[in-house]
């Protein structure tokens, strides 16, 4: 008995032996797998780390933050508003109701270090007042340098110097996956910073109108994060790693009101434009193509017995505009702007949106299964090459109507030398006294109109009443008068 035990001892201890080398073997040749985890490397430095196959790429949060925190602005707004109507308030106490103001708050960002901001139009959008609050609590009165609805930006401006600002990065180069801060100041809770990843880009969630007065449309190719943002947020910024500016948060996705895990910002590339347009003209210049376009989709992807549903679908171009003049035919695919690949028209949006009329850009079209590249020098949106001043796009918005130059076989019907051919109609002037779209302009106030800056140079000269002398197509004359 005693000797039975004894072996089941040493059996057990060589066992246990046995073990305890071939977990030491194991280890010594264990090649270490790592994820992807949040870590302290030492005091002050948390660091992102990615390690796949051994290879390790540190993303430094807590830098981007503090490169971001003091350069990110709190917006407060006083707006006017109409309280609801008392029919017995006037009986009562003699006098109307009086508008209220009424105060609203969302973020900014310092772009110079001169005191030049970058939010969203709709946070100042009818604001009586602004101010403008910096992270150190020192608060300053702004102006509005300019607002661009069409992509919900404005810039404005305070009287300071020696500002802390973001550097532009370049939202062409971010990448899905990519870690990003949103910085702003949600619920009124000044500097506060969420982390998140990219989730999509070009993201077209239709919540920007397009412009009642001019009929631009506004241009969605959001970048998409889920990076916590809150009502508050909206004008604040998204930043890489490197702590560069590569958008600005403007909306979320939510049936309640509050953050659900999508937010959207607009890329800074976009942002970059429109500010430079606005210091530089007043009005942001934008250019077309003069394309009528789609996305793919499965159904139409069959009908052309294609594979690859990436790229714009050319429906149709617009009579003597940029692309008919560059060959670009109705059935090509747009695949590319320059260097940039383009899945959809969100993309294609995006990427136009960073020129001015008058620049050339190189489209890369597939046409019968062949890839061809066509320079096309952009329009804006009168059909011409110029750069449209403040005054004037002033006067297209009060007109309310899209124009284009008479073609000469409709002159030569006519019995004219020259006009402008009202093409479309908004809101506005022309609108409001009847005038209907096929209308060509002949004079104003008895001057001759041969073209588009004519007509727009003759009525901001006017300071009294407008009298337009034109033809419809049938030959029917018309006078239309109303005030400047």
């Amino acid at each position: 008995m005693k000797k039975a035990f004894k072996f089941i001892v040493l059996g057990l201890s060589l066992s246990i032996m046995g073990g305890v080398v071939a977990i030491g073997i194991y280890k010594y040749f264990e090649k270490p797998i790592s994820f992807t985890t949040l870590m302290n490397s030492s005091a002050n430095e948390n660091i992102l780390t990615n390690n796949k196959l051994g290879i390790e790429k540190p993303v430094n949060l807590e830098m981007a933050a503090e490169m971001s925190l003091n350069a990110v602005v709190h917006v407060k707004t006083e707006v006017l508003t109409q309280r609801s109507i008392d029919p017995f308030y006037q009986l009562f106490y003699g006098v109307p109701q009086q508008p209220q103001l009424a105060q609203a708050s969302g973020s900014g960002v310092l772009i110079s270090d001169d005191g030049y901001i970058v939010t969203n139009n709709h946070v100042i959008e009818n604001a009586e007042n602004i101010s403008i609050t910096l992270n150190n609590n020192k608060s300053y009165k702004a102006a509005v340098i300019g607002t661009d609805p069409n992509t919900d930006l404005a810039l404005l401006k305070i009287d300071q110097t020696n500002l802390p600002f973001i550097q532009y990065g370049n939202s062409n180069d971010v990448h899905i996956g990519e870690w990003v801060l949103a910085v702003g100041n949600p619920y009124n809770l000044t500097s506060t910073v969420t982390a998140g990843i990219i989730s999509a880009k070009g993201r077209d969630i239709n919540i920007l109108r397009n412009n009642p007065y001019t009929g631009m449309s506004a241009i969605e190719s959001f970048i998409q994060t889920d990076a916590a943002v809150n009502p508050g947020n909206s004008g604040g910024a998204l930043v890489n790693s490197s702590g560069e500016l590569i958008g600005i948060n403007s909306a979320i996705q939510s049936n309640t009101g509050s953050y659900t895990g999508y937010s959207f910002a607009i890329p800074v590339n976009i942002v970059k434009k429109v500010v430079k347009d606005l210091k530089e003209f007043g009005t942001v210049q934008r250019a077309f193509i003069g394309v009528s376009i789609r996305d793919f989709d499965e159904e139409l992807a069959n009908k052309l017995s294609i594979d690859d549903l990436n790229g714009v679908y050319v429906n149709g171009t617009t009579e003597n505009g940029s692309a008919e003049k560059a060959g670009v035919k109705s059935g090509d695919i747009i695949k590319k702007i320059g260097i940039k690949s383009i899945k959809n028209v969100a993309e294609l949006q995006e990427q136009i949106s960073q020129f001015r009329p008058g620049d050339e850009v190189e489209l890369t079209v597939v046409r019968d299964g062949y890839e061809i590249k066509l320079p096309v020098i952009l329009k804006n949106s009168q059909g011409n090459e110029n750069i449209v001043s403040e005054e004037t796009n002033s006067i297209l918005k009060q007109l309310g109507a899209k124009f284009s130059e008479v073609a000469p076989k409709e002159l030569n019907h006519l019995n004219l030398t020259g006009g402008v051919k009202v093409e479309e109609l908004y809101n506005g002037k022309l609108r409001s006294v009847g005038v209907r779209e096929g209308f060509i302009i002949t004079k104003v106030n008895g001057k001759k109109i041969n073209n588009v800056d004519e007509l727009t140079s003759t009525i901001e000269k006017l300071k009294d009443g407008i009298l337009m002398e034109g033809i419809y197509e049938n030959g029917r004359r018309e006078f239309y008068g109303f005030g400047v």
